[in-house]
């Protein structure tokens, strides 16, 4: 054997998998597709974590119990896919926060501001790239062999075992247990056409072009059960100038809140104030991708400019509407329209506050604004325009409580372990809270290096 544990992929659940496998005494390989320098994944975006936590601490704001945190993921999109596997993450996610100062985490105080997230989320210090840098130098210490530049590309299986992992450079390496923890598909554009059609073309993919569903579809093809929506995604408005792939947190629009949203017509579309940010942020890709074109523009006038996260690639400004929309390519007339309809249906009996919901909404609007609703009628006038920017998709591989990946004959892969975005269709249905992809990589990568470690060792 080439190892007891081999790991396909290189970012939080994969790196969690081989550290907890290692702790438990195997031999562990790590296979990373990317170069040194791009290891991580998605990971590399992200910046927190949701865990559930009884108190506050120097990191968070206050308690975030199991009861609310589970309230969250059910009133987001259509709920949880699998109750029951979904309630197993929120309760392993307690003793997280402390596996992973263990093993390198660092941690800041919670950001201000819009964002909401202070007291339910604990903040890497440096971000997503410098938590697993740490993790990668806790694995070095731990003697996990790590290659770099290396893509499975098949899965040998004989019977209800995978016999060995092929790779593009000729090997055929052998294990006791496998973790596939290689993310989702998102990067490949032709299989989300399957389920998207033609919109798929005007997608962008936050993360790296590396996540083109290789391993998943080979798991598939074995006969894994699948699991999750087709057309499932975390998705959120990223600006429509960013890269076409890797463009990261940073490309993410956070006006859509205090400002209005308007598709390539002109129109309104979605309650921008449905809820807040954290819960609602991921809707608006999916949002997006169901307009014309698959592109949306972001309105807000002078009164909320600089209160939140600015536009990586700056803003469109004018001194009317009329003139926003021309510099858009915009109908000047139907956009005014809009604006104009909208200012009039505001309620203003109630304070405007960013801090929370405000209950600030519209009267005899359709859709209507929910929160935070405000004349626009400062100048100057700002705008973005946005596509969707899918993060990770859905549909992946069905699991057990142990991770073990399941069989369409209702068996399972005796030695085939999942963890991270590649299972997350067994946790996540249509919506998304911000932090949580990082909770079901860590908790299911541990539950997935342990189980893979037991195998491997008897």
């Amino acid at each position: 054997m080439d190892a007891d544990v081999l790991v396909i992929g290189g970012g939080n659940a994969a790196i969690v998998s081989a550290l907890t496998a290692a702790d438990a005494g195997s031999r562990v390989l790590l296979l990373e597709r990317a170069p040194v320098h791009f290891r991580g994944g998605n990971s590399r975006h992200t910046r927190n974590i949701r865990c559930a936590h009884d108190t506050g601490d120097e990191f968070t704001t206050g308690p975030y119990p199991f009861t609310e945190l589970w309230k969250d993921l059910c009133g987001v999109g259509d709920g949880p896919s699998d109750e029951r596997l979904a309630e197993l993450t929120i309760r392993h996610s307690v003793c997280a926060p402390d596996w992973m100062a263990a093993h390198g985490a660092h941690w800041q105080r919670a950001l201000s501001g819009t964002l909401n997230l202070a007291r339910t989320n604990r903040f890497f210090l440096g971000g997503g790239k410098a938590l697993l840098n740490s993790y990668y130098r806790t694995a070095e210490r731990s003697g996990i062999t790590i290659e770099y530049d290396t893509k499975a590309t098949r899965l040998e299986f004989e019977g209800e075992s995978c016999t060995a992992v092929h790779t593009e450079d000729g090997r055929r390496l052998r294990a006791s247990s496998v973790v596939c923890s290689s993310g989702g598909f998102e990067a490949d554009l032709a299989w989300l056409g399957r389920y998207w059609g033609e919109a798929a073309q005007g997608f962008h993919v936050r993360g790296p072009a590396y996540n083109d569903g290789g391993i998943l579809r080979e798991l598939l093809n074995a006969g894994a059960r699948q699991a999750g929506e087709e057309r499932g995604f975390h998705a959120v408005a990223v600006d429509a100038r960013s890269p076409k792939y890797d463009g990261g947190i940073a490309t993410r629009i956070d006006s859509i809140p205090f400002g209005i949203v308007v598709n390539r017509d002109g129109r309104r579309f979605y309650d921008e104030g449905e809820d807040i940010w954290p819960k609602r942020y991921a809707i608006w890709g999916r949002n997006i991708a169901l307009q014309p074109g698959q592109i949306a523009y972001a309105l807000w006038d002078a009164k909320v400019q600089g209160a939140f996260l600015p536009p990586m690639y700056g803003t469109y400004s004018a001194q009317s509407v009329e003139e926003l929309a021309e510099l858009l390519d915009l109908d000047k007339r139907t956009v005014a329209g809009t604006v104009d309809t909208f200012n009039r249906a505001v309620d203003p009996s109630r304070p405007f506050t960013m801090a929370h919901p405000d209950g600030r909404t519209t009267a005899g609007l359709d859709p209507p604004k929910s929160n935070w609703a405000q004349r626009l009628d400062t100048a100057p006038y700002f705008a973005v325009p946005m596509r969707p920017g899918i993060t990770f998709t859905y549909l992946g591989v069905a699991v057990t409580d142990q991770a073990q990946v399941r069989r369409v004959d209702g068996g399972v892969f005796r030695n085939v372990f999942a963890a991270g975005e590649i299972m997350s269709g067994n946790i996540l249905s249509t919506g998304y809270l911000a932090g949580f992809g990082m909770t079901i990589g860590t908790v299911w990568g541990r539950i997935a290096g342990t189980e893979a470690a037991r195998h491997a060792l008897g």
